[in-house]
């Protein structure tokens, strides 16, 4: 399954800070559906993630009834984003039982 999204990218300043991008509601809604199938726990959806010419390994983590993409420092560093940059997000549901 893939899924394609583009948002700005956001910081938390957390325990663990981090930065992400939202999925669209659209995107979050179909999540939702097949959510049950692929989580491997607490809603976590386990992708691979493209940003550019960067490909990385991920999870995505439900929040307020969406979903929202974390985006790793090296990945941000490789591809020279910071918050706020907007950003197009390809990425493949990696479940085992989704495959």
């Amino acid at each position: 399954m893939d899924l394609e999204v583009t948002g700005d990218i956001w910081y938390w300043r957390g325990p663990s800070p981090f930065h992400f991008v939202t999925v669209d509601d659209e995107g979050a809604e179909f999540l939702r559906e097949i959510m049950r199938e692929v989580t491997y726990g607490w809603g976590m959806i386990p992708v691979q993630a493209r940003i550019g010419d960067t490909q990385y390994t991920t999870s995505l983590f439900p929040k307020n009834g969406g979903y929202i993409v974390p985006i790793k420092d090296a990945v941000r560093r490789a591809e020279e984003l910071d918050d706020g940059d907007v950003v197009t997000i390809s990425m493949t549901v990696t479940s085992s039982r989704w495959r």
